[in-house]
């Protein structure tokens, strides 16, 4: 059967010639809120009969005394009632539609004798903790005999209190008699933090003389709460300004009897509330509790209260609540738990209130602390706490009742819970735990990448096959979310063991850098507008030091001046044009002149050059030079077929075949330095003069057209 989502109070209690407002609360649907609101009284045969209804509707007996007010933006409507006699006592219904629907709510109405005198008793009415006081009338030639107050039990009494100093054990530090002077023919009885069995008949005695007196303790009526499934409601509560330094607690009664406590400004919190319960105090002893992730189970009575030891205690200031919850709720299921691996990422939906698409999102995590609380991580403005910057996005769907909630980089600390919320309805606010559980991360990327100003960069994420008809993207994060990048499809990736070949790798380019591309960047998933599985990586922009191919090696030895070095080469978009003065200079080294001042620096002791180098640069240098020497032996072996006749034996000194990588623009992109001074051991060859220079020119074309080609292509993080 299914629970009807009316909802009211159960028991309503008043005295005569007072009057009684009941609110009744149903789901603020568009039917609901134009369907037809009545109360109706249950008679014999169970026909309830209607009394007052939203369409104009009064009955004979509740003209003058009664209305019904309907607040359709609210889900409620209220009816009140006037001039309560004892013949208002009964059974009712409040509901929507006709009375035969069963869309209603039942509740019991009970009106008691009012205060004041009956015959020789005078009647006390008093709430549950509040104070009463109970006057004593004496002739005046009792003034001056002890005075007491007794209760009745039954056929005997008990002596609650006496003029002597006697206090009855049940009255401790909560009762005592007012006595104003002889010439008052009154003393009166005051009773503190009133509990429910300190009602009955009391009797005042001075001397022989006495009087009765009738205390009626009336029950807290229970607030009304109304929450969706998976919303949230708060309690708000008031004790008075006498409790502002004392404990406060909210906790739940079960089977009418026991009430355990929830949640108390001692620290305590019931473990099912663990992770979505929070209490805020506010002034003058004011406080509020809230519950997000409503459960069937959470539905029932409540009492918020004040006491030492933070926990209900008779005779102490309670509030009563009811909580109904409502099983028809427009919030959409969802998970309450999420899990990731350490390096990884989650991706949270929270649902909010659609007709509110431009209110504040937020997102907080909730803190075991004294009393919850839950400090904000990232708004939909814009803000991100700086501890999660790189980390964490908020993205907006406008128009279908959710945003998206991302975390990467997981680290066990994240384990926790978290709430979503708005800064509107606070009825949709949700909760969700997170889970650090074993595992590798789905997504493969660099961490962290040192790009160069001008140069290109290219980042490749890799996806498995479980992603292939997921749609992919990279993009550039900021506090306001993570900006779409253009990216390029790589095919398929090898970084996957038994995975087909759906695997994919999509690579981001940045061409050329520039320092503002610095940042964070992310590559994911996403299955329309649901996001999947997210990976980050840190670009770290640098700018290469002045006057060097490569401000890694700028250190490795000292730059010459710029007026030192003659230009050896320039340099084209595919070939290098060699300088006509380099033929000229090696010449006059064979003619025995030597190089001309100025013309080259001398290797550095300790260099690259000088004593071998890094590995690095050695490796980076003996390819290319490999490959030019295999090219000149060719065509030295040609020439040398041709000319074996009538040669002249010069020394390949002389062609400085020690091609230093000084003579190229981009040399210390090799990690090589200036060396034009040094060469190789002395070899005789047998070339001849014009065909040797041809083919030497040759030779140094070809080298620079292979060195260069080693240049191309952008570095690949």
């Amino acid at each position: 059967m299914t629970t009807s989502p009316i909802f009211g109070p159960q028991d309503v209690s008043s005295v005569e010639g007072s009057s009684v407002s009941i609110r009744c609360y149903y789901p603020a649907t568009s039917v609901n809120r134009h369907s037809r609101k009545y109360w109706c009284r249950i008679g014999a045969k169970g026909r309830c009969t209607t009394l007052i209804s939203s369409e104009g509707y009064i009955s004979k007996d509740y003209k003058g005394r009664a209305n019904l007010t309907n607040f359709p933006e609210n889900g409620t409507f209220v009816m009140d009632i006037g001039h309560l006699t004892r013949g208002d006592s009964g059974l009712y219904k409040c509901g929507l539609g006709i009375s035969s629907r069963g869309l209603s709510f039942d509740v019991s109405l009970e009106v008691s004798q009012g205060p004041g005198q009956i015959g020789d008793v005078h009647v006390y009415t008093a709430d549950l903790g509040s104070t009463v006081t109970i006057n004593c009338p004496f002739k005046s030639e009792n003034a001056q005999k002890p005075k007491s107050v007794y209760k009745k039990l039954g056929q005997i009494r008990v002596l609650v209190i006496d003029s002597n100093g006697y206090l009855n054990n049940n009255f401790t530090n909560r009762a005592h008699l007012s006595i104003q002077g002889t010439n008052q023919l009154v003393f009166s009885f005051v009773i503190n933090r009133i509990q429910l069995r300190d009602a009955g008949i009391y009797i005042c005695q001075a001397g022989d003389e006495e009087s009765s007196a009738d205390l009626q303790v009336l029950k807290p009526e229970p607030e009304l709460i109304y929450g969706d499934l998976r919303g949230s409601v708060t309690f708000d509560c008031a004790l008075g300004q006498e409790m502002a330094n004392v404990a406060k607690f909210l906790c739940q009664l079960k089977n009418g009897k026991t009430c355990n406590v929830v949640i108390n400004t001692l620290g305590k919190k019931a473990q099912d509330f663990e992770g979505r319960i929070l209490l805020t105090p506010k002034e003058n002893s004011h406080f509020s509790v809230h519950i997000t992730g409503l459960r069937k189970e959470d539905a029932g009575h409540y009492l918020c209260g004040a006491h030492p030891d933070g926990e209900p205690k008779e005779g102490w200031p309670v509030q009563a609540w009811q909580l109904f919850i409502n099983e028809d709720t427009m919030i959409p299921p969802r998970s309450s738990v999420v899990r990731g691996v350490v390096g990884g990422s989650v991706a949270v939906t929270c649902p909010y209130n659609p007709k509110e698409t431009n209110s504040l999102k937020y997102w907080c995590r909730w803190e075991e602390n004294e009393n919850g609380r839950c400090p904000q991580l990232v708004e939909s403005s814009g803000l991100v706490n700086e501890q999660y910057e790189g980390r964490l996005a908020l993205y907006e769907e406008p128009g279908n009742g959710t945003f998206t909630v991302i975390l990467n980089q997981l680290t066990n600390r994240d384990a926790g819970f978290y709430w979503c919320l708005t800064n509107e309805d606070s009825r949709w606010r949700s909760t969700v735990e997170l889970k650090i559980v074993e595992g590798e991360p789905n997504l493969k990327l660099p961490e962290n990448v040192t790009a160069w100003v001008g140069e290109t960069l290219k980042l490749s994420c890799h996806f498995p096959c479980k992603f292939y008809s997921y749609q992919k993207y990279w993009c550039k994060w900021s506090n306001t979310g993570c900006r779409a990048l253009p990216s390029q499809d790589e095919g398929q990736s090898q970084a996957f063991v038994n995975c087909d070949k759906k695997s994919q790798i999509i690579s981001l380019n940045l061409n050329p850098v520039r320092k503002e591309d610095e940042g964070w960047y992310w590559c994911g998933v996403k299955d329309g507008l649901h996001y999947g599985e997210t990976g980050a990586v840190y670009v770290a922009v640098e700018q290469k030091a002045k006057g060097s191919g490569d401000a890694r090696l700028a250190n490795a030895a000292p730059a010459p001046a710029e007026d030192a070095i003659e230009p050896r080469a320039r340099e084209t978009e595919n070939e290098v044009l060699l300088d006509p003065s380099l033929i000229a200079e090696d010449r006059a080294v064979k003619d025995g002149e030597g190089p001309a001042s100025g013309s080259g620096v001398p290797a550095a002791p300790g260099s690259s050059v000088g004593q071998g180098g890094g590995s690095k640069a050695v490796v980076s240098t003996l390819v290319p030079l490999a490959l030019v020497m295999l090219v000149g032996a060719v065509t030295i072996g040609v020439l040398r077929a041709r000319h074996r006749k009538n040669v002249d034996r010069i020394s390949i000194r002389s062609y400085r075949t020690d091609i230093s990588m000084s003579d190229f623009e981009n040399s210390r992109d090799f990690g090589a330095h200036d060396n034009a001074g040094a060469t190789l051991d002395t070899q005789e060859t047998s070339l001849g003069g014009k065909d040797t220079d041809k083919a030497f020119t040759t030779f140094l074309l070809q080298a620079n057209s292979i060195i260069a080609a080693t240049q191309n292509g952008p570095r690949e993080a």
